[in-house]
């Protein structure tokens, strides 16, 4: 078939083939697009005649219907070409909004409650006609995949990120800390707990966090094994369990309540690496002026909130 065939390719056509998979049926296809079902199959036989190729297995009856490996093949690109038109479709209702509308920003539990608060006063303060729209989620993976999808304009992240259309910036970075009760063994020694006497007590972990699976790893690259015997992605929850003698913790010092006299945060072996925050957004999209603004808010608050951390003056450009 001559290339050009191929402009008969109907954005509706690759819809009805995203919805058929999805669903299993042409019949559920249907209700998900709000078309006939034979609105539905024509499109998918239109689809298999430009492509020349058989998409879609037909079993008759009952059974779900499946795609052909020629029909996943080319499932993969159209979910691409639809998320790409989800993108310029939220390009251009930024564009037109202009110093006003929606900002849509994502994040993660420890920056929603230590920097986000003071990130978005400021914010307000300069943009007082955007509104601030958050999306939250302990995997920073599906925060990113809302970016690429136009769902979201910036998203605070952990670096580096892995591969994907995005820029990045570099924020501050989260040293990590061992919080135990101050009975504990470890609060009396001068010296920060080693990766040896760390791997020697019971730990609290989290489920989800992609830097504490990195630390992890480190602690197996020097042939010891974390022994973890209680996870969870609830920064409040860890830190009632090393409160109530269940294991020390881990955590990356943002994630600390300071005020809670029931642990001790102490610093550890400095092979651990610290956490590194940033912020991302698409490469390829409009960037808003709101979110070029945002993100610089975001980059002058989060020096500050390290100085502040680390007890030396701000330096901030």
């Amino acid at each position: 078939m001559k290339p050009d065939g191929w402009l008969g390719v109907e954005l509706r056509h690759l819809a009805a083939l995203q919805a058929v998979a999805r669903e299993g049926s042409f019949g559920g296809a249907a209700v998900a697009l709000g078309y006939s079902q034979s609105a539905v199959s024509q499109q998918i036989a239109a689809l298999e005649r430009i492509v020349g190729e058989r998409l879609v297995e037909r079993p008759g009856g009952p059974r779900p219907v499946s795609l052909t490996d020629a029909g996943r093949l080319l499932l993969g690109h159209a979910e691409g070409i639809v998320a790409r038109l989800e993108a310029a479709q939220a390009d251009l209702a930024a564009y037109s909004e202009g110093s006003a509308g929606t900002l849509r920003v994502g994040t993660y539990q420890s920056v929603g409650a230590r920097v986000l608060p003071r990130v978005m006063l400021e914010f307000a303060g300069a943009w007082p006609l955007v509104s601030i729209q958050l999306t939250e989620s302990t995997d920073d993976a599906e925060l990113l995949g809302l970016v690429e999808r136009g769902e979201l304009d910036v998203t605070f992240v952990m670096l580096p990120v892995e591969g994907g259309p995005f820029d990045t910036r570099m924020l501050m970075d989260d040293p990590y800390v061992l919080l135990v009760r101050p009975d504990s063994p470890l609060a009396a020694t001068k010296n920060p707990p080693s990766l040896k006497e760390i791997a020697a007590v019971p730990l609290i972990g989290y489920r989800q966090c992609r830097s504490i699976h990195a630390v992890e790893e480190r602690f197996r690259g020097t042939g010891l094994e974390p022994q973890i015997v209680f996870r969870s992605d609830d920064n409040t929850t860890i830190q009632g369990m090393v409160a109530a003698g269940v294991g020390s913790a881990l955590v990356p010092r943002l994630t600390v309540e300071a005020r809670d006299d029931s642990v001790l945060a102490l610093p550890v072996d400095p092979r651990i690496p610290p956490r590194e925050i940033g912020i991302a957004w698409h490469r390829e999209r409009y960037h808003a002026p709101a979110a070029r603004a945002f993100v610089a808010v975001a980059d002058r608050v989060c020096k500050e909130l390290q100085a502040e951390l680390e007890g030396r003056p701000a330096l901030v450009a």
